[in-house]
């Protein structure tokens, strides 16, 4: 009797997995299995039907969906993650679901109503790597969608999935936003130099000893990228060649990088050994190599010295032309940059006091340099910061004094990413939206990797009304930016808040190192609508005391007073929005 032959043919399958599944099991067992049931029931698989999926396998808290068009596949994965997302905020009882899903397009074997494969496989793997409401797709999805569908995806590069041979290209999928965009990564010769840190490999032989020589390639990313003419492949890009033996010109091809660093780490006693070396990408030439011999009497100490000489090296070396200008420096140019890099230090207390002192330094910073955009840009930043908190008595004056500075800069630098958002979000408080959502377009053509660009995006999505989309936004310049500062935390609060997330929001306004007193009032709030009415007392007395302290003018105890204050914290489009943020301090105990 002949072998009976398999079946092939080429599907894009959808694999989706609920988040926290046992966990949601062990604090409501029953009422997780029921919510799944209507959720599948009014839905997934509606959803699935009108792009013509096939459901081929459920397990207790997740699905895999078969489709014929990798077009629907993604169309419904999106349209899944939206209406759980409004859903979310509408579930006021019971568990809150959510899912990651993956989308990828490959050749499968068909067993009965069963599907087997690597197409399977690998939307398993992508599933497992999406955040929490994502969606992630191979590049394979990516390349047949071409143009197809109004969506934003955003290149995390080269991956290594578990259990899968072959690193796989992954894309983001962001769905609420309204037009579509490929993140490009700088392709060797490009103007801007771009480098890729592959990890350092440990040469102890201790895998628990690996958290050094990743430490010291992660300090080497971060401080490259404070080069501003050099362009830094993202860590999660470079670190999915961990362990891999491959030509450091492929390296350089598959990441986008003009450049590769490469080094080891070797630990013996007492003593730490690191060999660093730079490679044109393009050519496969070592431009520079080292060996750095030192005592471990203080690890970090060691590392933070060995990692400031690696790239002060690296840098020089790249950056020839940029070192010669340095050089023709003028006194007065090195006292304004002096000044302004004091002004940015004084920021980041984020108290008043330190931003009447920043100001300062940064108007003497411009009488030094007039031609230096950067201080102007800090400048139309404190006179803002100001102005919201309510530091200055006059207000409006404050926040002229905010656009003329930022016009001012851009009139000398029009091609930095981040001057653009940052007068995108001057424009969303005058109510410009339109001419807003123009610039941050503009800082986003500049520079698509603009971690600080993306988090002022995320806070002009949550003002108009789009606070699940802001989350995402947040969520992508935190993946840019692992070490993200602390007022990024606070607006992804806000958006969290916006969108019913209090636990989130609470969680996340707590991560902030030195929060400014608006903290607290969203804090407070926070906390009423969580169900903890103690702890919203508390914060609500923290945020009018310390406001009795930094104001000039302190507002009745009253939330009629007080409105002008929250319209200058956040200037949300919808009335909606801004009475909930209301309804939360009403319920702190804050009086009409």
């Amino acid at each position: 009797m002949a072998e009976k032959r398999v079946q092939r043919r080429l599907a894009a399958i959808l694999a989706a997995d609920v988040v926290g599944y046992s966990r949601l099991m062990e604090q409501d067992e029953s009422g997780t299995l029921a919510a799944l049931r209507k959720l599948r029931v009014e839905q997934v698989n509606p959803s699935i039907s009108e792009h013509n999926g096939r459901v081929f396998k459920t397990t207790g808290d997740g699905f895999l969906v078969e489709f014929s068009s990798v077009v629907n596949a993604v169309a419904c994965a999106v349209d899944i993650q939206r209406a759980m997302a409004a859903r979310n905020v509408d579930n006021s009882e019971g568990p809150r679901i959510q899912f990651r899903i993956g989308v990828n397009l490959g050749d499968v074997i068909i067993e009965g109503d069963d599907v087997f494969g690597d197409g399977v496989n690998v939307a398993a793997r992508l599933e497992g790597i999406a955040p929490s409401g994502g969606v992630t797709i191979s590049g394979t999805v990516r390349d047949h969608l071409s143009s197809r569908l109004d969506l934003v995806f955003e290149d995390l590069g080269e991956q290594q999935l578990k259990n899968i041979a072959q690193p796989v290209r992954v894309f983001a999928v962001n769905g609420g936003t309204a037009h579509y965009v490929a993140t490009p990564i700088a392709q060797p010769g490009m103007a801007t130099p771009s480098i890729a840190v592959l990890p350092f490999t440990s040469m102890s032989g201790d895998a628990e000893q690996d958290y050094l020589s990743d430490g010291i390639t992660e300090d080497v990313i971060t401080e490259l990228s404070r080069f501003r003419n050099l362009l830094v492949i993202a860590r999660n890009s470079s670190f999915a060649f961990k362990g891999q033996s491959l030509d450091l010109r492929e390296v350089g091809r598959k990441l986008g990088a003009s450049y590769v660093v490469e080094g080891s780490v070797r630990r013996a006693g007492k003593r730490i050994r690191i060999t660093a070396q730079l490679i044109d990408a393009r050519s496969g030439a070592h431009i520079w190599a080292d060996r750095y011999d030192r005592d471990l009497a203080d690890v970090f100490e060691v590392q933070d010295e060995l990692v400031r000489t690696i790239v002060s090296t690296i840098g020089g070396r790249i950056e020839v032309a940029a070192k010669a200008q340095a050089t023709r420096l003028s006194d007065q140019g090195l006292r304004a940059y002096d000044l302004y890099l004091r002004a940015i230090a004084a920021e980041d207390k984020n108290t008043r006091e330190a931003y009447r002192n920043a100001r300062d330094l940064l108007q003497r910073s411009i009488t030094y340099d007039a031609g230096f955009a950067p201080a102007h840009l800090h400048l139309s930043l404190v006179n803002f910061v100001e102005w919201m908190a309510f530091w200055v008595e006059d207000r409006e004056k404050a926040f002229a004094d905010a656009l003329s500075a930022a016009r001012a800069a851009l009139a000398l630098d029009d091609s930095n990413s981040s001057l653009h958002a940052h007068f995108g979000m001057l424009l969303l408080y005058s109510s410009d939206y339109d001419e807003s959502a123009l610039h941050f377009a503009k800082a986003f053509e500049l520079n698509p990797n603009d971690a600080k660009a993306k988090a002022l995006h995320g806070f002009f999505l949550t003002a108009i009304g789009q606070p699940h989309e802001a989350i995402s936004s947040f969520d992508l310049a935190a993946r840019l930016n692992p070490l993200h500062p602390d007022w990024s935390n606070w607006l992804k609060g806000i958006a969290y808040f916006t969108a019913h997330r209090y636990t989130d929001a609470i969680l996340t306004f707590k991560a902030i190192n030195t929060p400014m007193n608006e903290v607290r009032g969203w804090l407070a709030a926070s906390y009423a609508f969580s169900g903890n009415h103690e702890q919203a007392v508390v914060m609500l007395e923290a945020f009018l005391r310390t406001a009795r302290a930094e104001m000039p003018t302190l507002p009745e105890p009253k939330i009629a007073a007080w409105a002008p204050f929250w319209r200058g914290a956040i200037p949300y489009k919808n009335d909606t929005d801004r009475e909930h943020l209301f309804a939360g301090l009403r319920k702190a105990g804050m009086p009409d």
